[in-house]
């Protein structure tokens, strides 16, 4: 036989495309339409109903960026469509490849009921099935008109990121408005021929089913009338039923698909409109689960459903009885879908503990998996944080994205740093977005890396980012795929029925051990450096509410402010979402968080001083609180005392030229040029710069990636460097224990401030820029002369060990990585910290040296600033300060208490006398992260604490209250048994216990 399959195939392409899908709707009247356009921000939706609109003609420009049009569209339907179905087509000026990414709207009925969401992909709204004929048509929509962000050309600057510069020009064309007749026939007709053309493209060229479906959709196509659709498209469809009916072999790959909706809960568009973007979502999916029994759609986020509740009751209504009927499933169990490689240990404790709470409290439900499709990695910390708060399954997809390395497995065992291990699934379909294309599903197939031992996988299913969710045309594909030959078997699951099946198939799955790092997205580490700082200050300044208000409230009956700090909580929260905290959304998102940001602080303050007031009492003797879990000034973690008196340090003149700072441990010398040329730790006789290198050294780059610009850092952008070793100037500071530089390069400038603390030793290193670069990369260097393979960095609830070396492309490709408060390297009885109070990303590189004692150089530098133009094309601009500190001689331990020092600054008040600690750990390498009141009220103190050297401990905690009673408990506060407690004994007000390398654990105190 000939081969005329390119023949048959370009055939069926072009019949769909011109004759089959228009006749979809074969026949049209059109709406009578008004528009009114709100002045400024959303407003209520009775107030767009109420509001009167002009008319306005299809072909009109509409639409100020940001802005919100209410429409109002009425009509009658024609008589003669009497028992058909009929729904309006109402296109605001859709581009159907981008749902999610331009405008939207929300379908309300007069009385201000909310219909469904319409977007590039959904346009209908059922007006009758069937209709009777006549029958009077009024609909409103809200429709928002966010401006195309990331357009044909992406990663171009745009003005169109904020309100307040993206002007006022229309940015749509109003392009339908009808009451049209729907043919279901020719609807069902356009899903056969595309599951089957689909299919056939994916099938092997020799394969007897593809060739069964090309004869077969021939015929089909035979039998349509190209002048009468309509009347031929149930023929056509019979021509069909045997390729369609036709079961998949025993063997496929089976896909439990999961309705969808990826929504960045802020990113290319603010906050506000994500509220928006979900109750749109939630609509269509909760109308879509009525008309589709088998039908399941999972949504995560506990603050989006909190959006949802607090601002459209109506749209929350019908979610809460779809949960309670177990097909609209809450998934995930955290308060959004956050970054997990910079949130601190509380925080990423707490993204379970007010995301599963609100699940229970609102629906009983209690999730079994974290689900985090987009997050940009995973911190070796995360397993155990999973497993404290209940859960135990992990999904994500964005490894997938990595430029380097294939992951090796789909289906496997995450082993964290404590030894926790989670089952763990990455979807082999490569998408959050699945759209049930056949090439998604024959990619799912054949990407499969688990084939022999495992045949199930998960497909995130609906149009997301922008939300959306799952079309009518997604479940029909589906329907079609649940059985059929060729093709993998496709089944509308559960995640928690995914994941039972998947690990009662494969109960003994590879293990990855350490973290899951993105070969991609590096520079989300530092992009938006006030949104990083932040949300570290806010960490920390909450870890100071808490403590002191619990120890006001047990001291004093100082009022435990649960509300405020739950609130101030969730806010912080929000914020860590894996497109604020990174840094990679629009100029307005970052705007409006650093205002929310200066909000918490101030709120935080005011907790802080009124906690430490009522405990320091009245008085003039001169306090320390102490918040930080190591002593201070000889005041001990948690209490507040008289400061210890401190060192002197000198300074003195260079022969050189430059000064040189002495405070008996540490001896540093800076140059003529403001650069660190010797730090000498005098009690070990032992120098920590390299020789003839310099630290404190800020370096310049280049930096324009090839795409992805506030996200990604590619690796030529080390090829070309400037050393800024010209200073402006290099003075005395004004204590006369310092030392200032000051800088200019560029449009820049920096001023430094190296001071060596009394009585310690760390060299402390305020920087402070005034940033004006553009596409730049600013970096902090320090050249050690150490010889180390591996460094530590700090993370959840402990530290993760890296190679120093590129031994291996996985190696390589870690040329920029996460750290938390410290990074940390050493040779055996030596080593030296770099200690941050905001930074995030750093590079750690080592030479050998080719001249002198041939020595290895490990040089840890720093990354401060970038400045991409895209989403924000004003990104950083302005005057940052960051604090870090070199710590000679420094083992891990001195790396973790220093690492807390810097990042809670102490605090001084007159009183009349000491504090006492309310708990207290023995053991340095027992860190308490959060000392608090129980949540639920009981007036229970709660206390977590982690091991945090990396071995293991036994220490005694103190109360400094009566304790009638000690409980283990997960980070919801509930009780657990087994080994946990068991590594705990309870002696009145002394508990001791006995924790694994970087195991964490939380008490539940009662008090007596």
């Amino acid at each position: 036989m000939h081969d005329d399959r390119n023949l048959v195939e370009a055939r069926l392409e072009r019949v769909l495309d011109e004759r089959v899908r228009p006749a979809v709707y074969p026949e049209s009247v059109p709406l009578d339409v008004a528009v009114w356009h709100a002045p400024a921000e959303p407003v209520p939706v009775e107030e767009g109903l109420a509001a009167e609109p002009e008319p306005i003609e299809v072909g009109a420009r509409w639409g100020a960026p940001w802005g919100t049009s209410w429409f109002r569209v009425t009509g009658t339907v024609p008589e003669e469509w009497a028992g058909r179905t009929v729904e309006a087509v109402l296109d605001l000026g859709f581009d159907e490849n981008m749902p999610g990414f331009q405008c939207e709207g929300l379908v309300y009925r007069p009385d201000g009921t909310p219909v469904k969401g319409i977007n590039p992909r959904n346009q209908w709204v059922r007006i009758g099935a069937p209709v009777e004929g006549g029958e009077e048509v009024r609909l409103h929509v809200e429709a928002a008109s966010n401006p195309v962000i990331f357009g044909s050309r992406p990663f171009v600057p745009t003005q169109l990121g904020d309100k307040d510069t993206a002007g006022s020009e229309p940015q749509y064309t109003l392009a339908r408005m009808d009451l049209a007749v729907l043919d279901e026939t020719v609807w069902n007709l356009v899903l056969d021929l595309e599951v089957l053309g689909e299919l056939m493209a994916e099938l092997p060229v020799e394969s007897p089913r593809r060739w069964d479906i090309l004869r077969a959709v021939d015929k089909a196509l035979d039998a349509i009338d190209l002048q009468d659709v309509n009347g031929t498209a149930e023929a056509a469809r019979s021509r069909l039923t045997g390729v369609l009916s036709a079961p998949a072999a025993p063997s496929a790959h089976r896909i439990s698909a999961v309705g969808h909706a990826h929504i960045d809960s802020a990113w290319l568009w603010p906050l506000r409109e994500t509220v928006r973007k979900v109750a749109r979502t939630t609509a269509n999916m909760t109308a879509l689960l009525e008309d589709e029994p088998d039908f399941v759609f999972a949504m995560s986020q506990a603050q989006q459903w909190a959006w949802v509740r607090d601002h459209r009751p109506e749209v929350w209504a019908r979610v809460k009885k779809a949960v309670a009927d177990g097909r609209f499933v809450p998934a995930g169990g955290m308060w959004v879908e956050s970054d997990t490689n910079m949130p601190g240990s509380e925080a990423m404790a707490r993204q379970f503990v007010h995301g599963k709470r609100f699940f229970l409290d609102e629906f009983g439900v209690e999730n079994d998996e974290a689900w985090l499709p987009d997050t940009f990695g995973f911190a070796a910390g995360l397993p155990q944080i999973i497993k404290a708060a209940g859960a135990k399954y992990l999904l994500t997809q964005k490894i997938s994205w990595s430029r380097t390395n294939k992951f090796p497995h789909h289906t496997f065992r995450w082993e964290g740093i404590d030894g926790t291990r989670i089952f763990t699934h990455f979807p082999p379909v490569d998408t959050y977005n699945c759209s049930m294309k056949g090439s998604e599903i024959a990619h799912a197939a054949r990407n499969f890396k688990d084939k022999g031992v495992a045949r199930h996988s998960l497909a995130p299913t609906g149009w997301g980012d922008g939300g959306g969710g799952t079309t009518r045309e997604m479940v029909a594909k589906a329907a079609r795929l649940r059985d059929l030959e060729g093709s993998a078997t496709v089944e509308w699951e559960t995640p928690q029925a995914f994941f039972e099946k998947a690990e009662a198939e494969n109960p003994r799955p590879p293990v990855w051990v350490g973290e899951l790092y993105l070969e991609l997205h590096r520079a989300t580490l530092t992009s938006q450096a006030r949104t990083k700082q932040g949300n570290r200050r806010s960490e920390h300044l909450l870890r100071e509410a808490e403590l002191w208000a619990a120890t006001a409230a047990v001291r004093a009956g100082f009022p435990y402010p649960y509300e405020d700090l739950d609130r101030l909580w969730k806010t912080v929260l929000l914020h860590q979402f894996h497109d604020i905290l990174p840094g990679s959304s629009i100029a307005w998102v970052h705007r409006e968080a650093r205002a929310t940001y200066d909000r918490v602080a101030a709120e935080l303050n005011g907790i802080i001083d009124a906690a430490q007031r009522t405990l320091a009492g009245a008085g003039d003797t001169p306090l320390l609180f102490n918040s930080a879990p190591h002593s201070r000034a000889g005041v001990e973690a948690g209490a507040a005392a008289v400061p210890a008196v401190e060192g002197r340090t000198g300074l003195t003149p260079r022969p050189d030229g430059g000064h040189v700072l002495d405070n008996g441990l540490l001896r540093v010398e800076i140059d003529e040029r403001g650069l660190v040329v010797s730090v000498y730790d005098l009690a070990t006789d032992r120098e920590t710069i390299a020789p003839g290198a310099a630290g404190n050294l800020l370096q310049l780059h280049p930096d324009l990636p090839n795409m992805w610009d506030a996200w990604d850092v590619d690796e030529f952008y080390r090829n070309t460097v400037t050393d800024l070793t010209d200073a402006d100037e290099v003075a005395p500071g004004d204590d006369g224990a310092s030392v200032r530089i000051t800088r200019s390069f560029g449009s820049s400038r920096v001023t430094q401030v190296l001071t060596l603390a009394p009585g310690e030793r760390r060299l402390e290193v305020d920087t402070e820029v005034d940033w004006h670069e553009t596409e730049k990369f600013l970096k902090l260097a320090f050249p050690l002369d150490v010889h180390a393979e591996r460094y530590a960095s700090e993370t959840q609830f402990g530290h993760f060990h890296r190679p120093t070396h590129t031994n291996t492309s996985w190696e390589a490709a870690k040329f920029e990585a996460c750290n938390h408060r410290f990074v940390h390297l050493e040779e055996p009885g030596w080593g030296v910290a770099v200690v941050n109070d905001s930074t995030y990303g750093h590079d750690v590189t080592r030479t050998v040296r080719t001249e002198g004692d041939a020595g290895t150089t490990t040089t840890v530098r720093v990354s401060l600033l970038r400045a991409p133009r895209f989403p924000d094309p004003e990104t950083d601009q302005g005057v940052h300060r960051f604090r870090h500190a070199l710590v000679p001689g420094a083992g891990i331990g001195d790396a973790v208490r220093e690492g807390w020092r810097i990042n809670l600054p102490e605090r001084r008040l007159t009183g009349a006398g000491e504090v006492a600690p309310l708990v207290t750990a023995d053991r340095d390498a027992v860190v308490i992260t959060a000392v608090k009141l129980a949540d639920d009220g009981s007036g229970d103190v709660v206390v977590r604490f982690h091991e945090a050297h990396g071995g293991r401990v036994r220490s005694t905690l103190t109360a400094g209250f009566p304790v009638a009673g000690v409980t283990v408990t997960d980070l919801l506060e509930r009780p657990l048994a087994g080994e946990e407690e068991t590594a705990v004994e309870a002696d009145g007000d002394r508990i001791g216990v006995r924790l694994r390398p970087f195991q964490m654990m939380t008490l539940r105190l009662e008090r007596a």
